[in-house]
């Protein structure tokens, strides 16, 4: 079956890509061809929400979107106000021409109810919610899985498994809500898929593992919405989180460094290509996949 016998919900957005492009041109002199894949990365007039967005990965992630054209990217987390950082790139992309905006509230992303209500409202205001970055998450210090208190344990599993449900579901329910579909991002980790050497770090690598089977989970059922599901593995990337993990030993900075075959640490730059991928057109096909970005961490 040649491509131009897909069935209609097959065919891209923009119309015919690749080889169809350049066989309709073949076949009609009068089209002008045009290169069209920054076309299917692009965001234009998108609506997304982003949790863990006022510093780090997620901030990083919210003003990749805004470079690719969204018109707003929600961001929220626990703090009052936005940090430094944050108000620094919503002036940056103020000034990018592209009419893209950074908005910021505060939540919390274990309370479901007050995620679903202001997520809703978002919806009410713009009309759409094109994607979801659900990159909020904690780590706690070194404790043997023997002795690890329930309190903390959950604590971790609260914000980094049932945070990012929540957070999914917030997104999620509005993008059906809009029968648009759309693209949830569930950021996990490599700790989710194998332990961190010389690291008790049970209730993170738990709570990462846990996000893994949820994008899996979740990618089955909104399948038929168009609602695509997948998760985001990092390896070891300098952000504030490790950083501060890092400042208290620094002799872990060569360690880690050199698990990978790249004998160093990932910058949180390093992720806006793929979650931008992810995010856009340019991956309309890829649902329920965990991509992986660790230097190669895994291929030892």
């Amino acid at each position: 079956m040649s491509s131009s016998q897909f069935p209609a919900q097959s065919a891209s957005p923009l119309g015919k890509l690749g080889i169809e492009a350049a066989l309709e041109a073949a076949a009609d002199p009068s089209i002008t061809p045009k290169p069209k894949i920054f076309d299917e990365f692009a965001l234009t007039d998108r609506v997304g929400l982003i949790s863990g967005g006022n510093r780090g990965l997620g901030l990083e992630m919210a003003l990749a979107c805004c470079e690719a054209g969204a018109r707003i990217v929600y961001c929220f987390d626990l703090p009052e106000k936005p940090s430094d950082e944050w108000i620094a790139s919503r002036d940056y992309v103020a000034k990018l021409g592209n009419n893209s905006r950074l908005e910021y509230f505060s939540a919390n992303v274990t309370d479901q109810q007050a995620l679903w209500k202001k997520t809703e409202e978002i919806g009410d205001k713009e009309g759409r919610m094109d994607f979801c970055i659900a990159a909020a998450g904690i780590l706690k210090s070194h404790i043997d899985c023997l002795e690890y208190p329930a309190q903390e344990y959950r604590e971790v599993l609260d914000v980094n498994a049932s945070g990012v449900l929540f957070t999914a579901q917030a997104a999620g329910r509005q993008m059906s809500r809009f029968g648009r579909g759309g693209s949830i991002i569930l950021i996990a980790s490599m700790s989710g898929s194998i332990t961190n050497r010389g690291h008790a770090w049970v209730s993170y690598n738990s709570s990462k593992s846990a996000v893994l089977q949820m994008a899996r989970s979740m990618a089955c059922e909104l399948g038929e919405k168009k609602i695509r599901v997948n998760s985001l593995s990092p390896g070891h990337i300098y952000t504030s989180m490790t950083a501060a993990y890092l400042d208290k030993q620094p002799h872990l900075f060569d360690v880690w460094s050199s698990m990978n075959p790249l004998g160093r640490l990932g910058r949180p730059d390093e992720l806006r290509g793929v979650v931008t991928w992810l995010a856009s057109d340019a991956s309309t096909f890829c649902t329920g996949s965990d991509i992986i970005v660790s230097g190669g961490h895994h291929s030892w």
